[in-house]
């Protein structure tokens, strides 16, 4: 597995925008073959940050999802939302709980 955090923050006044554009990005996600998981969270005590959990089948299928429209949208969408550019820590699994998973 090929698993992405992207640490966002947002400007506050764009928080519904980037809510509804990052569901929208996630919803397409997790239809394609090589994503096991894309979840969304949000920071409970800073509702201006996130972390987008992307776990890949492969090192391939991240950078496939890169190429996808869904995600060209997004990353057009909410550039002009972000505090700062999003960062991106790539993690190695050790042990992954697949029940619901796809």
């Amino acid at each position: 597995m090929h698993i992405v955090h992207v640490h966002i923050e947002v400007k506050e006044e764009y928080l519904e925008q980037f809510i509804a554009a990052t569901v929208d990005n996630a919803s397409h996600s997790v239809q394609e073959e090589g994503v096991a998981r894309f979840d969304v969270i949000q920071q409970a005590d800073d509702p201006t940050r996130f972390v987008l959990v992307e776990v890949y089948r492969t090192l391939e299928d991240n950078a496939k999802h890169r190429e996808t429209a869904h995600f060209a949208r997004w990353r057009d969408s909410v550039e002009k939302m972000m505090v700062a550019p999003r960062t991106r820590i790539i993690y190695k699994d050790i042990f992954l709980n697949e029940k619901g998973w796809k």
